[in-house]
């Protein structure tokens, strides 16, 4: 029997759409936080699904789960994240979202031309990249990174 206003891993899976093997590691890893019944049952607060929901609102935009329990982990367990919440999260990880949309931007507009060296060698390679130069800068693709 719940009390109330608790979901079991399977309504929380149901109303999040996030598997319960999901749950089960976000749980491991800290991220979100059940009690036990005595008979060793999972029984999560309603509030977890906003936790849940911003775990995959975070991971949606490439960020990774040990920079979202940073976050999380200035909000005690039992609160529910809040709009000021979302807010703080955000300041976070502004540096690090616009680095990546910049990154994102670069690969965008020069992977048809390049592919950053490489190299894949397309005829404009000897053009960007005369003799290989981007080389001594070590291996990867050093254009598509670059700003």
């Amino acid at each position: 029997m719940t009390r109330a206003g608790e979901l079991t891993v399977g309504e929380l899976s149901a109303r999040s759409g996030v598997p319960t093997s999901a749950l089960r590691f976000y749980e491991r890893q800290g991220l979100i936080h059940s009690r036990r019944t005595t008979g060793n049952q999972r029984r999560y607060t309603r509030g977890t699904l906003r936790r849940v929901a911003f775990i995959r609102a975070s991971q949606s935009v490439g960020l990774p789960l040990s920079a979202i329990g940073e976050v999380l982990a200035l909000l005690p367990a039992d609160h529910t994240p809040s709009k000021e919440f979302w807010v703080r999260a955000s300041d976070c990880w502004r540096d690090r979202l616009n680095e990546r949309i910049e990154r994102l931007e670069r690969m965008r507009d020069r992977f048809t031309e390049c592919i950053g060296c490489g190299c894949l060698s397309f005829e404009e390679c000897a053009l960007v990249n005369p003799g290989d130069a981007m080389g001594e800068e070590g291996s990867g693709p050093r254009r598509l990174f670059a700003p």
